[in-house]
């Protein structure tokens, strides 16, 4: 009896363990049956709506169409050390597969080499890993998105007959996606009218950094700020949040990208001129098709490969207030009534959004 007690008492400890563990790395079970496979999917922000908003759920929904499985979720919170803390968690508790959206995308190879060592193989989910053999990459060509942002950006300058120059929001400069908008924004913005006045790593993609830089620039620069070219929603929203505090009146023509519900609204009443509209959907089913054949020990191939994996680049679709029906609210993204609040209404009546 004695014995009995002692073994249960055992087995309640190592639950308590199990489950402070979960709490200190953040990591949440999508719970199926107790013979599940497990997958882990490790996000690097929240500060991006999309992860939380679309990526995660998209991700779930399609790997519990396709069997018995947890997926074994965490958000890093742009803290690299606490996604590497949040994998090594994943790998104790026995997942099959790790997809991973790296914090840092040169200090996450030492996820990838952890995983390659216990024979677990990794899927680099929209950010590449610099280094670490991986199973599979799916992304988009992010080299193309900067390229629609800046020929998008000096087109409507072009447009609208503007003068001056553009401030450069760019993103965080451990993403390494980061870089390659830039250097596509940058093949398109160089050979304009229109010189870069100045340029910002927005560290962690902060909007409040992002904000707090395009307020110094205001006032270096004032009415020469042509446009602005923000690397992504969140960044646009904190330069936008800038520009109206300093009563810049016209705002600068400003670009942004993930399609955020926020971002598209600034579209529709003017304050942004455009975002691109990446299919998450498309991105996230795909990671979760190919993670559940990993599990199952299936090969799988790519359209063409990238630092020696498969890898899978999807297209891009740059969105305006002209095409907004014809884009996120066709594909289900967004509702009307969603983007029409009553903010909002009279300018999408206005822009035909109905």
């Amino acid at each position: 009896m004695r014995g009995t007690r002692l073994k249960s008492r055992l087995v309640r400890l190592a639950a308590i363990a199990v489950v402070a563990i979960v709490a200190s790395t953040g990591l949440v079970a999508c719970t199926a049956g107790s013979d599940a496979v497990k997958i882990a999917l490790l996000l690097p922000e929240s500060k991006t709506a999309r992860y939380e908003a679309f990526d995660r759920p998209f991700f779930e929904k399609r790997v519990s169409e396709l069997g018995n499985y947890d997926v074994l979720y965490s958000n890093a919170d742009q803290d690299a050390a606490k996604q590497q803390s949040q994998a090594e968690a994943a790998l104790a508790s026995g997942v099959r597969v790790l997809v991973l959206d790296p914090v840092d995308s040169s200090a996450a190879a030492s996820i990838v080499a952890a995983a390659n060592a216990q024979g677990v193989p990794v899927i680099a989910y929209d950010r590449i890993v610099n280094g670490g053999k991986l199973a599979y990459y799916v992304s988009f060509d992010n080299r193309n998105i900067g390229e629609l942002q800046g020929k998008a950006l000096v087109a409507k300058l072009d447009a609208d007959g503007a003068s001056g120059g553009i401030l450069m929001v760019n993103g965080s400069p451990t993403d390494g996606n980061a870089g390659e908008f830039k250097s596509g924004a940058l093949s398109q913005i160089e050979p304009s009218n229109y010189p870069v006045l100045a340029d910002f790593d927005s560290p962690d993609w902060s909007p409040d950094k992002a904000q707090d830089w395009v307020a110094g620039q205001i006032v270096q620069f004032g009415g020469r700020i042509a446009g602005v070219y923000a690397a992504n929603d969140g960044t646009a929203g904190g330069a936008i949040a800038a520009l109206k505090a300093a009563n810049v009146s016209p705002l600068p023509i400003v670009t942004g990208q993930d399609a955020e519900l926020a971002g598209i609204q600034r579209i529709v009443s003017g304050d942004q001129y455009m975002t691109i509209y990446k299919a998450m959907k498309a991105q996230a089913t795909l990671a979760a098709e190919v993670a559940v054949k990993l599990a199952k020990g299936e090969p799988v191939t790519g359209d063409i490969e990238i630092n020696g994996a498969p890898a899978t680049l999807l297209s891009a679709v740059v969105v305006t207030v002209d095409n907004i029906m014809n884009t996120v609210v066709a594909d289900g993204i967004y509702t009307v009534a969603e983007i029409c609040t009553p903010e909002y209404a009279a300018a999408c009546a206005a822009a035909g959004i109905r």
